[in-house]
C-alpha cells in the first residue's frame, strides 16, 4: 500500500505552490491559443453521442421527476401541513434538492471513503496513470452522468422554478460553471478529481436544504413549533462550520493544490491546464462571496438585528423590494386555497378575508 504524498498543512504554501505551477506553466506554453485549444479538443476529449444522448435524457428525466415529486407529493404533504402560504410555496424546492443532494453525497462518500480510490486521502493520485481516452470507472460514470443532468436541470429550473432570489443570478453562474466543469472533466477523464470536488461541495447543500425546512415548518397549523426553530438554529451554525472546512479549507487544500501542482508533477504539459484551474478558482470565489453573506446573516441574528433564524438565502428578491407594509397586507389577506389569483412562486391572493 503506497504512502499517501504529505500535503501543505498552511494556505500560503498551497498558495505559493500552486501559484509557481500555474506561472511556471504559463512561462513554458509557447504554442498557447486557439490552435492549440482546438488540436486538444480533437486529441485529448473523449465524448460519444450515447453519453450525449444520455446526458439530456437524464435533464428531461429530473425535470419531469421534480415536477411530479412536487405535485403529488411535496405540495400535497406541506398542505397537509398547513404551512403558511409563503413557506408552503417554497417547499417543494427545498424537499427535492435536499433528497437529490442526500442521495448523490451519500453515494460520493462511499465511493470515496468506502471504496479503494484513494483519491480524498490522497488527493494527487487522482492524476496518477491518467491517460487520453482511458476507460471511467462505471461506479463513477455513474455519479457523473446524474450529477451532471442534475446540473444541467438545475440551470433552467433556477430560471423557470424555482423562487428567485437576490442571489439567484450567483447561482445561475455557478451552476453554468459547475456544469461546465463536470462535462470537459468527464471528457478529458479528469473524472477522479471531479468526485471530489462535488464530494466536498455537495455536503453544505444537504444541510442548507435541511435548515430551510425547518424555517418553513416552524409555523404550521397557526401554532408555533420550537423545535422546528432549534434546529433551524443549530443547522445555521453546522452549515456555517461545515462550509468552512469543506469549501474553504479542504477544496483548496486537496482539489486546488492537486489540479495546480500535482497535475504537472504526473502529466507534464496536461490537457486543458489553464481552463479547468481557472473554473475552479471561479468557484471558490463564489465560495467566498457566500461565505461572506453567511456571515453577515449569522451576525446579525447574533447581534439581534434579526430574532431568529428566517430563510437562509435572505428574503426573494421580490419581497425584499416590497415595503414592509405592503408585505404585511399580502401576508393577511393570503390563505391557502386553489381559489382566487394566482401570484409569483405558487402564494394565492384571495378577495375575501
Amino acid at each position: 500500500m503506497s504512502v499517501p504524498e504529505p500535503l501543505p498543512a498552511a494556505y500560503m504554501e498551497v498558495l505559493a505552490r500552486s501559484t509557481s505551477s500555474l506561472l511556471g506553466a504559463w512561462r513554458d506554453c509557447r504554442d498557447c491559443g486557439w490552435d492549440l485549444t482546438r488540436r486538444t479538443l480533437q486529441e485529448s476529449a473523449s465524448l460519444t453521442l450515447t453519453e450525449i444522448f444520455l446526458f439530456l435524457l437524464g435533464v428531461i428525466g429530473w425535470t419531469l421527476l421534480r415536477h411530479a415529486a412536487s405535485l403529488w407529493l411535496f405540495r400535497p404533504f406541506a398542505r397537509w401541513c398547513r404551512l403558511q402560504p409563503k413557506d408552503a410555496a417554497k417547499v417543494p424546492e427545498s424537499a427535492w434538492k435536499l433528497l437529490f443532494y442526500t442521495v448523490f453525497w451519500s453515494y460520493s462518500a462511499y465511493l470515496l471513503l468506502c471504496k479503494d480510490y484513494p483519491f480524498f486521502h490522497d488527493p494527487p493520485t487522482a492524476f496518477h496513470d491518467w491517460k487520453r481516452g482511458m476507460q471511467v470507472p462505471t461506479d463513477i460514470a455513474l455519479a457523473y452522468l446524474g450529477q451532471g443532468s442534475f446540473y444541467g436541470h438545475s440551470t433552467f429550473a433556477t430560471i423557470y422554478m424555482d423562487t428567485w432570489r437576490k442571489d439567484s443570478v450567483v447561482m445561475l453562474v455557478h451552476h453554468v460553471v459547475t456544469l461546465i466543469l463536470i462535462i470537459f472533466s468527464y471528457a478529458f477523464r479528469y473524472h477522479n478529481i471531479g468526485l471530489l470536488v462535488l464530494f466536498l461541495h455537495d455536503v453544505n447543500d444537504i444541510q442548507l436544504e435541511f435548515t430551510k425546512l425547518n424555517v418553513y415548518f416552524k409555523n404550521r397549523g397557526g401554532h408555533y413549533h420550537r423545535l422546528n426553530d432549534i434546529i433551524s438554529d443549530v443547522g445555521l451554525i453546522i452549515f456555517s462550520g461545515s462550509w468552512f472546512w469543506f469549501r474553504l479549507y479542504w477544496f483548496p487544500l486537496k482539489v486546488l493544490y492537486a489540479t495546480c501542482y500535482s497535475s504537472l508533477q504526473s502529466v507534464p504539459n496536461i490537457p486543458f491546464y489553464f481552463f479547468f484551474n481557472i473554473l475552479l478558482l471561479v468557484l471558490l470565489l463564489m465560495d467566498i462571496y457566500w461565505f461572506l453573506y453567511i456571515m453577515l446573516f449569522l451576525g446579525k441574528v447574533i447581534t439581534g438585528q434579526m430574532h431568529e433564524v428566517s430563510d437562509v438565502r435572505e428574503y426573494d428578491a421580490e419581497e425584499s423590494q416590497k415595503p414592509a407594509l405592503q408585505r404585511q397586507k399580502e401576508e393577511f389577506y393570503s390563505i391557502d386555497s386553489c381559489k382566487g389569483q394566482r401570484l409569483k412562486n405558487g402564494l394565492v391572493k384571495n378577495k375575501e378575508l
